[in-house]
């Protein structure tokens, strides 16, 4: 049996208190980022792929079904706001369409010739990288996708939460983060859930870092879409050229667009 369908370490969960639950759900959660330690060195590997694919120009692609889909989904869409990277540079695709975003699509998941049919939809080729996201490491429509990938000579990674699975059996760059079973036996959008959502953050996070769109610590590329990110920007610009001035400050972000951009405006004209 899959470690994701193995029985739950607790039973009779309808007569635990509030209390007890909440205890045994965080003590099984803080198993994930252990278990993702062990996978770092495959998690290295795939991201010097995708830094190297991006550097060239192509893509990268998060391909998956239901939770696993949307999770790749919302690291896709929240690039290009923290990084400032154009839309379309990191894509999330998900069986059964944007619907299936907020709602179920039954056995959407199944048809293990979709995936590829989405991936050609976006001109996928050789200068891409695709990633396959499944808890179960079995899901036929990520598994039809990576399959195609390589045959057309396109870069394979994945991340799942079992060992020797179908899916890191087609991946060239397979991450496999085992965290045991989840609290609620087969409930993979727990401890499995989170733990995709934190190697998704290193695979990104990472990767941005190693293409520039990082200074410091700061994220001096983002898009200055709200009065929040207006005013983290000013002050990062105030810090990072020595203004005194906040309203210059914020005039000089609003009128080149980024802090990168500010800066060095204000810099070489001071």
């Amino acid at each position: 049996m899959r470690t994701t369908e193995q029985d739950s370490n607790y039973n009779n969960l309808e007569l635990m208190s509030i209390d007890e639950l909440l205890v045994n759900i965080n003590t099984e959660d803080q198993s994930v980022p252990l278990a993702i330690k062990k996978a770092l060195p495959q998690i290295k590997n795939l991201i010097e792929q995708i830094v190297l694919k991006l550097k060239s120009g192509g893509r990268l692609f998060y391909i998956g079904a239901g939770t696993s889909g949307r999770l790749g989904i919302v690291d896709a869409s929240e690039c290009p706001p923290t990084y400032g990277i154009e839309h379309g540079i990191v894509i999330g695709l998900i069986a059964g369409g944007d619907v299936a975003i907020r709602k179920a699509v039954e056995f959407a998941e199944d048809d293990i010739n979709q995936g590829w049919i989405d991936l050609q939809e976006h001109q996928i080729s050789e200068k891409d990288v695709v990633v396959g996201i499944a808890a179960s490491g079995s899901t036929p429509y990520v598994v039809g996708a990576l399959s195609d990938c390589n045959k057309n000579n396109i870069t394979t990674g994945c991340i799942v939460c079992n060992t020797n699975s179908k899916v890191a059996a087609v991946s060239k760059f397979p991450i496999e983060v085992v965290v045991g079973p989840e609290f609620v036996t087969g409930s993979t959008r727990m401890k499995s859930g989170t733990a995709q959502k934190l190697v998704l953050n290193m695979l990104s996070t990472v990767s941005m870092i190693q293409l520039g769109k990082v200074k410091g610590n700061k994220m001096v590329d983002m898009q200055l879409t709200n009065e929040k990110l207006v005013d983290r920007g000013t002050n990062m610009l105030m810090r990072n050229a020595n203004i005194s001035n906040y309203e210059l400050a914020k005039e000089l972000l609003l009128k080149y667009g980024s802090v990168r951009k500010a800066t060095e405006a204000y810099l070489l004209n001071k």
